[in-house]
């Protein structure tokens, strides 16, 4: 079993691309942590009531999805390097028009048009590009080490960001009223946004795609999404991860902030500690996820660690106390992102080495589609007395289903290295 010297030794073998791929998503994550925390609370001081809040949240994810597909789609024939910049150029637009208007369409329209994360976790296109450019120089045998710390340098960016973002609104307070201390949040989030291009414009061309690699004319007409030989494990895969980013969907960060503002009456610096808390332990899990899944397999590391954490989601609401609910939460991310890293390294192990970015871009705007429909519902549970505590209780509810299907239909399918190259078909 690897421990973490072996991991040590990966990164430091990362070439310059790699370690700046760390870097961007270092900042990325940052930046979407910072307006995870206050994004809900921004909008509800604008006077929005919670079903517009609901349906811009979902067409936030909705507008992700599209751009996503569209840009993980075109990346190899139009370059991975600027459809990052163009990613990143989505996240300006999306923080700038949020910061300066609190008209609902043009809201709405920034928020399906632009990149914004309301749940603190990854959208847009940039994690598919960057997943399968990490691939391509790092070791089979290594892949799930290195996702792991690369989901490890998210967490603690998402972390920091969500620390920052209470203590920037919380401290703003005292010269403003609140919805200028959180549009001042989000005009950071914009800034970082510019940050992103000239960090991605450092990459080399050695992360583009070598022309060969895409395969005959004849091919790239048969293919659908970008993938021929990997489809139907790719679509398969791609049913399963909607299920849980559905399931997701309930409980993004930005809706699980306002439920303990509204339930405890939690202040947004204490929020944003709370969540700093969280995601350290997420990427703490994570980190964990290479050494268990050497020893177990990946899949078997994806679902018996994900059930326990849905069992504790469920938890939170049921705790007749605000520190109850804080440590139910913290022990849930605790565990809860093992299946992260092994989940992108599987997703990379099963498919020819030429699909890898189509079947990273497809499967995450799977996951996007998935996310965007629920938080709809989420804030509109959250309207109602009797229905408060659902977000959390469905949530959970819904992960542990998704659990049981991946394991039932990809247990006998394993990558390469756990079989020594051996194929394997799915159950």
């Amino acid at each position: 079993m690897p421990g973490f010297p072996l991991e040590s030794k990966s990164l430091r073998e990362l070439t310059h691309d790699g370690r700046l791929l760390f870097l961007t998503r270092m900042t990325r994550l940052f930046a979407y942590g910072l307006i995870s925390v206050v994004l809900v609370l921004y909008l509800a001081a604008l006077g929005l009531g919670d079903t517009q809040i609901g349906v811009l949240l979902s067409l936030t994810l909705v507008g992700d999805t599209v751009i996503s597909l569209w840009l993980t789609t075109h990346a190899d024939r139009w370059g991975r390097r600027l459809m990052l910049r163009v990613g990143a150029s989505l996240m300006i637009l999306a923080g700038v028009v949020f910061a300066v208007t609190k008209n609902p369409l043009l809201l709405l329209l920034a928020a399906t048009v632009g990149v914004i994360s309301p749940s603190g976790n990854e959208v847009g296109p940039f994690l598919s590009i960057e997943q399968a450019a990490l691939s391509h120089v790092v070791p089979s045998v290594r892949r799930t080490e290195v996702f792991a710390w690369y989901a490890l340098a998210g967490s603690l960016s998402t972390a920091l960001g969500a620390l920052a973002g209470g203590v920037i609104a919380q401290g703003l307070r005292a010269w403003m009223p609140p919805p200028d201390s959180y549009r001042a949040v989000v005009l950071v989030y914009a800034a970082l946004g510019g940050v992103l291009i000239p960090m991605f414009s450092m990459l080399s061309p050695s992360v583009e795609i070598p022309h060969d690699a895409h395969g005959s004319p004849k091919q790239g007409k048969r293919a659908r999404f970008g993938l021929q030989h990997s489809q139907r494990i790719v679509f398969r895969l791609s049913a399963l991860f909607a299920l849980d980013a559905f399931a997701g969907g309930f409980v993004i960060q930005s809706i699980v902030a306002y439920w303990f503002h509204v339930r405890f009456a939690v202040e947004p610096a204490v929020l944003g500690s709370i969540f700093f808390g969280a995601n350290l332990f997420a990427g703490i899990s994570a980190l964990a996820a290479a050494r268990v899944a050497a020893r177990f397999g990946l899949i078997n590391t994806m679902v018996f660690t994900h059930v326990p954490s849905n069992l504790l989601l469920i938890l939170v609401p049921l705790m007749p106390n605000l520190p109850l609910a804080i440590t139910m939460l913290l022990l849930r991310f605790s565990i809860s992102q093992m299946d992260v890293p092994t989940r992108q390294s599987y997703t990379m192990a099963v498919v020819r080495p030429e699909e890898r970015a189509a079947a990273a871009g497809v499967t995450g705007v799977a996951r996007t589609t998935g996310a965007s429909i629920s938080p709809m519902f989420a804030q509109w549970m959250l309207g109602s007395t009797l229905l408060f505590n659902g977000p959390f209780i469905l949530g959970g509810s819904l992960k542990i289903i998704y659990d049981w299907l991946l394991y039932r239909s990809f247990r006998s399918l394993k990558p390469p290295e756990e079989l020594g190259n051996q194929p394997a078909k799915p159950a």
